[in-house]
Formats: C-alpha cells, structure tokens, sequence
C-alpha cells in the first residue's frame, strides 16, 4: 500500500473548512486531512502561550499523520504560534517539513485591492490583539493605514447556527459601524478569521457600496497553489490521490453536523 502523504489543515474548530474547501476546489488531486481542535475552542481569548502549546501539538500530531506540508488554517493560530513553530520548533522536529499560515496571504493580497490605501481588519479579540495584521501589512505597504475590530460575537453566532438569522443582525451592525467610524475612508476589510464569511452578506449589506470585503479561502487556496509551483520539491514530496480524511478532537457526530455549514461534500470523521 503507497504511503499518503497529504496536505494538512488545522484550525481550533470548523472554519478551517471554509479553507480546505477553497482549496480543494482548486487543487482537487492532493489527498488532505483536516484537524479541528473542537474540544479545546475557542482560540480567540486564549493567550499566546496556551494557543502556541495547543498549536504545535497538533503540528507534532500531523506530521506523524505523514503530511509534510501544514497549513494552519486559523487566524489566531497564525498570529499566536506560527513564527515560534516556524523559527524554534522546525529545525529541530523536521527541517525538511513546512508549516504555514493564513495571515501573510491576506496580506499580499490587500495592497492591490484598496485605492484609499485604509484597510480594516475584522477579527477575534486573539488577533487583534496580537497587532500580526498592521505588522505584516506595514512590512509590505508601509504607506497603508490599518484600523482593527474585535468581533467576539460572530464565532459563537456562527457555531450555534445562528449566522443566517434575523437575531445576528444586531452584532453584524454593531462590529461593522465600530470599524468604519474610526475611519470613513476605509475602502478594504480582511475577514480575518475563517468563520466570519458565513456572515459576509449581512456583513456586505451593513458596508458601504465602495468597500470591498477580502475572505481569505480563494487568497490562501491560490497562495498555496504559487507556493507548490515554486517549491517543486515540497510538491513532488505530496500524493495525488484526491482523499481527504477529517479528524476531531471532539465528537464525530457533532462535528459532522456543524461541518457541512463550511465544506461542500461528504464528511466521514474520526476522533484523534
């Protein structure tokens, strides 16, 4: 039997998903797996000690699932604990095995959109208090101002299934009128985390018509595709065989309830 070697995800819950399916509706021939660390959710108030402990866990658990390449499809594993896996953890776990993140796609991609050059940043209190968006976009686009807003709401709206009802409006509102009212010349929002484009178009329908808003599945699906072209070595290191293997560290059942919210198509998961 050939050894697979897939594509990993991992994210704190279900939003990685809405990652893995851009993703995989772009790059369909990799095998994947998907790690969702459901019991321990969520993230966004944790500190950065505890998400860096939980974060390289499951990078130490899917490495030894065979995936030589991760991408941490969680904005608060990505500002919290992607640098110290990166810089402190990778020489010495495997040197030849990458793990990669979701904010500095965003980032690349925001310098050619807005005109006003005032972007916003919509995301859990974790990421926005870890200042990883106005870092990376002024190490880019130093001319570029940011404004941020912590949207603490939206996960649980979203994870109680509530996202697509008249009860979620009133948050919808309340973070959307926060951030623009610290700038009226803010013309480009990051959904700096994977839940929220569940709620993009009650988000759109609360922004003004000039202001785009950037969800980071088809900007990560397509940063990934460049990397693998220009990293031949990492791509010829993946097997094609199209599978996808999900995993929780929660119940199975639930899981796959709440799961096909953010993914297109079936779901088989175990416990890890």
């Amino acid at each position: 039997m050939t050894e697979i070697t897939p594509i990993a995800l991992f994210d704190s819950g279900y939003g990685g998903l809405t990652i893995l399916d851009a993703v995989r509706r772009l790059m369909s021939e990799y095998d994947y797996i998907y790690l969702g660390d459901n019991a321990r959710a969520p993230y966004g108030t944790r500190s950065f000690d505890i998400v860096y402990k939980y974060t390289k866990e499951a990078v130490v658990r899917l490495f030894d699932m065979g995936a030589p390449l991760i991408v941490l499809a969680c904005n608060t594993a990505s500002a919290k604990a992607l640098r110290n896996i990166q810089q402190c953890d990778l020489p010495t776990l495997d040197a030849s095995r990458r793990v990669l993140g979701v904010i500095r796609p965003s980032v690349e991609a925001v310098g050619s959109v807005t005109q006003s050059r005032v972007v916003g940043i919509m995301g859990t209190q974790g990421t926005v208090d870890s200042m990883s968006y106005p870092i990376e976009i002024h190490k880019i686009n130093p001319d570029i101002r940011v404004f941020q807003q912590a949207c603490p709401m939206w996960v649980p709206l979203v994870e109680n299934g509530e996202y697509d009802k008249p009860g979620a409006d009133y948050f919808v509102r309340k973070y959307v009128d926060e951030l623009m009212s610290q700038s009226a010349d803010i013309d480009t929002i990051i959904l700096a985390c994977t839940h929220f484009p569940l709620l993009r178009k009650k988000i759109e329908a609360c922004l003004p018509a000039n202001v785009t808003l950037l969800c980071q599945g088809d900007i990560v699906a397509r940063s990934l595709k460049d990397y693998l072209q220009r990293h031949t070595e990492m791509q010829s290191r993946l097997t094609k065989g199209g599978s996808v293997r999900f995993y929780t560290t929660e119940n199975p059942e639930k899981f796959g309830s709440m799961a096909r919210l953010f993914f297109d198509g079936d779901i088989q998961i175990s416990h890890l």
